[in-house]
């Protein structure tokens, strides 16, 4: 099998999610893309007729977001137009399934020079979700309106389910804000160090003026104390009538009917709600060879599992170790572990679940310091789990993250 080699990562820094107060919020999400493709190209002097395709992830595709972003967004950033795109989405998982697919095709022998990422403007389906409530229009949810589906996987909001799951395994709020409080803490070292200046790039308006050229979201500030104070988010949400005496609660209960749900996450504990665009550029050995490319790594293995879409947040453990195995790798093995955090809880139960050192997860701060493009988060995190083991020295990062349905995707990579 051929390897698939990471020549280089590129991401914006990530921008307030929130229309008009966000730095990236009155930019198009194709302008945002083609941001990041730009910037592989010009890095690389890539000659962009030998790219065969463009692998893309963006989780709400509808109005601006719609209409396969990987080939629009590759055509607005100068490319040649047999540089073909197709546009993916894995919910909160697509940017790393974008990547593995990227490296699947290059290993099978068919493709040797393949970009993957993504791209989730969250300031613009904030928007849109309010313009189309306001018009009547029911939301596209995971078996909105199936009945058959409700009564196989009653399926409950997020946040609910992050609280859930804290009830189920007796974490507490002070353990969900001391991992929230770790990842400012670590973010605001990894900023100030320049532990991110090799991956990101600034975003510029459409006049050539920097839109954003930092990260914009982390609040380095925040202190226990801070946290302690949160009210907490999903209390209320969980007792939503949902029509019939439902609510976002009772859809967990039929599966749990013993379950007393104890609401512990906040926007303090919780990811961050952003724009963003990340990219990776991936090749064989023989396209890297002639083109005169040094990889920076390689993908090892990548897998997919699914887990109970009740709870939703519970298959990163289960997709770790599937990885793993694939890999003839143990826990020991890697070096760099990075664990998307949805909710602090995710984190904080993929750690004990598997016994991790807290030391060598989520190193450089996560989600809840630096926030979540939906779907460009899993780019995100493969670049900066390889940025990390060049400056650590370390050989191998898993990265791997919770997926709405209850799925996740996850990938280890190797330092070279």
């Amino acid at each position: 099998m051929a390897e698939a080699y990471i020549i280089d990562a590129v991401r914006t820094p990530r921008g307030i999610g929130k229309p008009g107060k966000g730095a990236l919020s009155h930019l198009h999400p194709q302008h945002l893309s083609a941001t990041v493709l730009k910037a592989l190209k010009e890095r690389n002097h890539l000659d962009t007729a030998t790219v065969d395709d463009v692998i893309w992830s963006t989780s709400s595709q509808k109005g601006k977001q719609g209409g396969d972003m990987g080939r629009m967004a590759a055509l607005a950033a100068g490319y040649d137009v047999q540089a073909s795109g197709v546009t993916l989405d894995r919910f909160c998982g697509g940017g790393i399934t974008a990547v593995n697919l990227a490296a699947a095709s290059i290993m099978s022998g068919m493709e040797d020079c393949v970009i993957a990422g993504g791209c989730e403007m969250m300031s613009y389906t904030a928007t849109l979700g309010a313009e189309e409530a306001n018009a009547g229009i029911a939301p596209l949810g995971m078996g909105a309106g199936n009945a058959a589906l409700d009564a196989l996987h009653p399926q409950s909001h997020q946040g609910v389910c992050g609280d859930a799951i804290a009830s189920l395994e007796g974490i507490s709020r002070e353990d969900v804000d001391a991992l929230a409080l770790a990842s400012q803490q670590r973010a605001a070292t990894a900023i100030a160090e320049g532990r991110f200046a090799k991956s990101v790039i600034p975003v510029l308006n459409e006049n050539g003026s920097v839109a954003l050229d930092r990260e914009e979201f982390p609040r380095p500030e925040t202190t226990a104390e801070t946290l302690a104070t949160l009210k907490p988010s999903f209390g209320a949400i969980a007792n939503f009538d949902l029509g019939e005496g439902n609510t976002f609660a009772k859809q967990i209960q039929r599966r749990y009917p013993d379950l007393e749900i104890t609401p512990v996450h906040h926007a303090g504990n919780s990811s961050g709600v952003v724009d963003g665009a990340a990219a990776l550029l991936l090749a064989s050995k023989e396209y890297a060879d002639e083109h005169g490319l040094k990889p920076r790594g390689r993908v090892v293995a990548f897998a997919n599992i699914g887990d109970d879409p009740t709870l939703m947040l519970n298959a990163p453990v289960p997709a770790a170790k599937k990885v793993l195995a694939k890999a003839g790798l143990t826990t020991d093995d890697i070096d760099v572990w990075e664990i998307n955090e949805a909710f602090a809880v995710v984190a904080e139960k993929f750690i004990r679940d598997l016994k991790l050192d807290r030391a060598k997860v989520n190193i450089n701060g996560g989600a809840c310091a630096l926030g979540h493009p939906i779907g460009a988060t899993g780019a995100v995190l493969i670049g900066t789990a390889l940025d990390e083991l060049e400056r650590s020295g370390g050989r191998y990062g898993l990265v791997t993250m919770c997926a709405a349905g209850g799925m996740a995707p996850a990938v280890i990579i190797e330092k070279l």
